[in-house]
């Protein structure tokens, strides 16, 4: 894809998980390179927790093992990672559920720590706390590629329509989301809550799972997807391994944003969002 272009072939890999971190990378570095080979995508998404989810494999960034992987594979095969989520290794002992993205010269050009950690108890559903095993980070995240800038969060992230409302009002078209919902919440809110961000920011929404594993202690719901600006889904995976591809028409984001003009229709003299971060985007 050139800078001129509005067109850009995304890969997702749902991805099988296991409890073995090297061997979760060399299953992501081996379908990183079918994708490459088969489709030729410009940018390519992992899952949430793709290496392991386990605080004692926690790892520095850039340096660490699944960073220098994900570094060589984006240098190698000449695209964009959008690396799933990594157990990081911060201050003070702190570790954080955390997407490094990669440029196509292995440069690291971004990292995002999850801003809101899954705190539930869903009676006769499940019961997770996140807070217990990790921190919460406290920047948003705007990557460009080719001139269209995308959001990034993870997981729960999703829920909180303000920090996607903040990626619109600065100018994102597309808003990647790694994640792992679970099988109380997937069924009931997955397709839901990709559908209403994207309706209420008239922007594309991608989200790359795990691929379910019924012997998992925590099973995840499968289904990778992306919306389209209208809120229609544009392609979605199953339950298994898979992977996604789509071609994103970027001019679609200018089509809706025109044909419904709610941006600037907002009565900010009435109600506002606000970007009270540190880093500003």
């Amino acid at each position: 894809m050139t800078k001129s272009s509005n067109i850009m072939r995304l890969a997702l890999l749902q991805l099988m998980h296991c409890n073995d971190k090297v061997a979760n990378v060399q299953n992501a570095a081996s379908k990183i390179e079918s994708a490459v080979k088969e489709h030729r995508p410009r940018l390519i998404v992992l899952p949430e927790w793709f290496n392991a989810p386990f605080r004692s494999y926690s790892e520095t960034i850039p340096d660490g093992y699944t960073s220098q992987h994900l570094s060589n594979l984006a240098r190698k095969h000449q695209v964009y990672i959008v690396g799933g989520t990594i157990p990081e290794l911060g201050e003070n002992d702190a570790v954080y559920n955390t997407c490094t993205v990669w440029s196509p010269t292995g440069d690291l050009v971004a990292k995002h720590r999850k801003l809101h950690l899954f705190d539930v108890d869903v009676k006769g559903g499940i019961r997770f706390k996140e807070s217990e095993m990790l921190c919460a980070g406290n920047d948003f995240t705007i990557i460009d590629i080719d001139g269209h800038k995308i959001g990034i969060g993870i997981c729960y992230d999703i829920r909180f329509e303000e920090m996607a409302r903040l990626y619109r009002n600065a100018g994102c078209e597309m808003i990647i989301y790694p994640a792992v919902f679970n099988m109380t919440t997937g069924p009931l809110h997955w397709e839901l809550v990709q559908r209403s961000r994207a309706n209420d920011n008239q922007l594309f929404v991608v989200t790359t799972s795990q691929a379910r594993d019924t012997n998992a202690n925590y099973v995840s719901y499968g289904h990778s997807m992306v919306v389209n600006p209208w809120a229609m889904v544009q392609q979605s995976a199953s339950e298994g391994e898979e992977t996604v591809v789509a071609d994103i028409d970027f001019s679609e984001v200018e089509q809706v944003r025109q044909q419904i003009p709610i941006f600037g229709q907002r009565r900010i003299d009435l109600y506002a969002t606000e970007n009270k971060s540190k880093k500003r985007e």
